[in-house]
């Protein structure tokens, strides 16, 4: 369970940024589960990765782990997750971020489809995106 104090103030992310975050969770080869159980805590990257994935309703097929992870880091590099850190670095676990959490809300309560129309930008910006430059 999250706990959210009650004198926060949440974070203003403008129209573009939560549209883009919103297509590219759309898009992205994971089901709604996957994104629930990231609201309650980390998730490791081999627990969505191959039939464990398909097994905790987290994808619809088998992924292998390296298509599993540059998903995942495409969702980070448009601000929805965030990769753990422990003592010793990097971890391969992932959770949402705020932003990531706002949209995970919002999309609740409608549809979780993505049009053909949001697949094509969304491999636009993933495409162009400046990290490739």
């Amino acid at each position: 369970m999250l706990l959210q104090r009650k004198d926060t103030v949440p974070i203003p992310y403008s129209v573009h940024v939560r549209q883009r975050g919103d297509r590219a969770l759309r898009c992205s080869p994971f089901l709604p589960q996957l994104f629930r159980a990231m609201q309650q805590g980390s998730v490791a990257l081999l627990e969505i990765a191959a039939h464990k994935g398909v097994e905790a309703g987290f994808t619809r097929s088998p992924l292998p782990a390296l298509v599993v992870e540059a998903e995942l880091d495409w969702l980070i590099q448009v601000g929805l997750l965030r990769r753990e850190v422990d003592g010793q670095g990097l971890t391969d676990r992932y959770r949402l971020t705020p932003l990531g959490q706002s949209l995970l809300e919002e999309l609740a309560t409608q549809d979780w489809s993505a049009s053909w129309g949001d697949r094509l930008q969304n491999l636009w910006n993933r495409w162009f995106h400046p990290s490739r430059m």
